[in-house]
């Protein structure tokens, strides 16, 4: 390992830009609001606004002497549930205290007459997030990107160490059953969402139904744990010192939590399929290979899986079904990204995968 910091890389530039056409805020409205929470606010914010990340909205006010994010649902969201801006900002809240690691949050506005639907705001982390490739001037060697690894995987479980009575987050989640509720929720949903051209995971979610596990444990899971959803020091990159996204976060099983996240861990020795689907730096040298992780995080938690291969297999198809619910709207012509048009075939290349990882899984 490793026995010095790193060095840190040349600081890039914000990944915020300019807002887009038809998404842009009432500033003046917000800012009014906004210091009404506040009052030490001064002067007027600077607005940008994040390309990528989770389907709500996410824009940066940066302010004379302080630095804040909004998050708000998308124009027209018809289904709260879908973008409930007051239980993601509850859930961060409560978690605060006890998972240092979560945004401060600021203030949570539900009067439709500021901008029109839900927001909130809070403190922006200042730091790197690792993308598809680790942010530009920043050459871990092999001995500090394991230990960037190993400390993105502490967070997840450290994560899920927290006791949700405690913060009271005990009623986030349905309890017991966890496991049998995803994989039949998944499989309705992707029954809903499949086109002529996929498959119909017949196969995969019979098997996935009849392996379904007890629950091993419940907690706070993520539900989105990936590597762009981390902040890393700058002045030491290997440290995580925020996670975002909380989005999706609920109670449940925390191996069902870590088998969604390893459905985006790409390998270098993954075959050009997988490898396509790739959007975080898990390929470069000195990083955990998919075993590795699960072998650490069984190690470390004291949890014994009576099979892995569920929840590995589970994981794939729960993304297959992220991409057929996108593709889905692309087949209808309810979105033009024309980056979605051959999305049917990651759907179709996931179904073999599944297949594949359960053979192996019985010999």
């Amino acid at each position: 390992m490793a026995t010095h910091a790193p060095k840190p890389p040349s600081r890039p530039q914000d990944a915020s830009g300019a807002v887009r056409s038809g998404e842009e805020l009432d500033v003046a409205s917000i800012d009014a609001w906004l210091k009404q929470q506040v009052p030490t606010l001064e002067g007027l914010p600077t607005v940008t606004q994040y390309s990528g990340g989770a389907s709500n909205w996410t824009y940066r006010l940066k302010y004379p002497k302080r630095d804040l994010i909004l998050r708000r649902p998308p124009a027209g969201t018809k289904a709260k549930s879908a973008h409930d801006m007051a239980r993601e900002y509850r859930v961060q809240k409560a978690l605060k205290p006890a998972y240092p690691r979560v945004p401060e949050m600021v203030a949570l506005c539900q009067d439709a007459a500021v901008i029109g639907s839900d927001f909130y705001v809070m403190e922006r982390i200042d730091g790197l997030i690792p993308r598809a490739n680790m942010p530009k001037g920043m050459n871990l060697d092999r001995a500090d990107t394991r230990k960037l690894c190993v400390n993105v995987i502490d967070k997840l479980l450290e994560l899920h160490a927290v006791d949700p009575t405690k913060v009271g987050l005990a009623s986030l989640g349905k309890g017991p059953g966890y496991p049998r509720r995803q994989v039949e929720g998944w499989s309705d949903r992707y029954e809903k969402a499949r086109t002529w051209n996929v498959p119909s995971f017949h196969y995969v979610r019979d098997w996935l139904k009849e392996h379904i596990p007890n629950d091993l444990a419940t907690c706070v899971i993520h539900n989105d744990w990936r590597f762009d959803n981390v902040v890393l020091d700058p002045e030491d990159p290997t440290q995580v010192i925020g996670v975002l996204d909380w989005e999706m976060a609920t109670l449940g099983d925390p191996l069902m939590d870590l088998g969604s996240a390893l459905a985006y861990w790409v390998q270098a020795d993954d075959d050009f399929f997988f490898r396509a689907t790739r959007r975080q730096p898990t390929h470069v040298p000195g990083m955990l290979t998919r075993q590795e992780v699960v072998d650490y995080y069984l190690e470390r938690s004291g949890l014994e899986p009576d099979d892995w291969t569920f929840y590995e297999v589970f994981g794939i198809f729960r993304l297959a079904g992220i991409i057929q619910q996108i593709y889905y709207r692309y087949h209808h012509k309810q979105t033009r990204n024309p980056a979605f048009r051959n999305f049917w075939s990651l759907v179709t290349y996931f179904d073999w995968r599944c297949r594949r990882i359960i053979r192996k899984g019985r010999r």
